[in-house]
């Protein structure tokens, strides 16, 4: 496998993958944010170049530390016919796998003229490092170190969403991950109801369409 490190042939892969979409689901996020400056510290490698049939994201220096760390890798083999994704970190031992994130971002409301507004008493703030226990013990794989670590990486890296109340606590969020994937959606129990996460979800979605990433419904 080769690693891409020349920016002319990632944005030379982003464009190929872009017109392979949904199939490059699975990589594509991470070439957007590796051509967006690499916040998640990922690198892309081909099985060749240019006529390349196989695409890997992973984290940079995964192979030479043999530390897999919090991440998870994104593969697509022949774009536009067939595609695979690795398995997702924090699963517990015998529960029931779940979709693919990557087939189907939660970040993919549809999109009109005008957007759903917040609820009255609530605004759209963004989530800041002291949020970072709440954000771990609502997340499905959460509620340990782990989790914490990742979530508080995402949170420091990626762009993010979250709706807060009249005193500016979270009520809702939505963040993003290293394939540009909505990877921890949630509104607390008492605020349910309202709207709050379609109006997250589409402010999410618009931000992300603004910074060139693909929705979908």
């Amino acid at each position: 496998m080769k690693i891409l490190t020349c920016p002319a042939h990632l944005q030379r892969l982003e464009g190929i993958l872009r017109k392979s979409l949904p199939f490059a689901l699975p990589v594509f996020g991470a070439v957007l944010n590796i051509n967006r400056g690499n916040p998640g510290n990922y690198e892309v490698l081909v099985d060749k170049w240019p006529e390349f049939g196989a695409v890997l994201a992973r984290p940079s220096g995964e192979v030479a530390s043999g530390d897999m760390g919090n991440h998870r890798r994104g593969v697509t083999q022949c774009p536009g016919t067939c595609q695979v994704c690795s398995e997702h970190p924090w699963v517990p031992p015998g529960a029931a796998p779940r979709p693919c994130p990557h087939m189907r971002t939660p970040l993919s409301p549809p999109l009109t003229p005008a957007s759903p507004r917040p609820a009255p008493g609530v605004r759209v703030g963004s989530l800041s490092p002291s949020h970072v226990d709440l954000l771990n013990d609502t997340w499905p794989y959460g509620r340990n170190a782990r989790s914490r670590r990742y979530l508080a990486e995402i949170l420091g890296r990626f762009p993010q969403v979250c709706l807060q109340d009249g005193s500016g606590q979270p009520v809702a969020w939505v963040l993003t991950d290293h394939f540009g994937t909505g990877t921890h959606s949630y509104t607390l129990p008492e605020q349910r109801r309202r709207g709050l996460m379609q109006v997250a979800l589409t402010v999410a979605a618009q931000r992300a369409h603004a910074r060139g990433f693909p929705t979908f419904g």
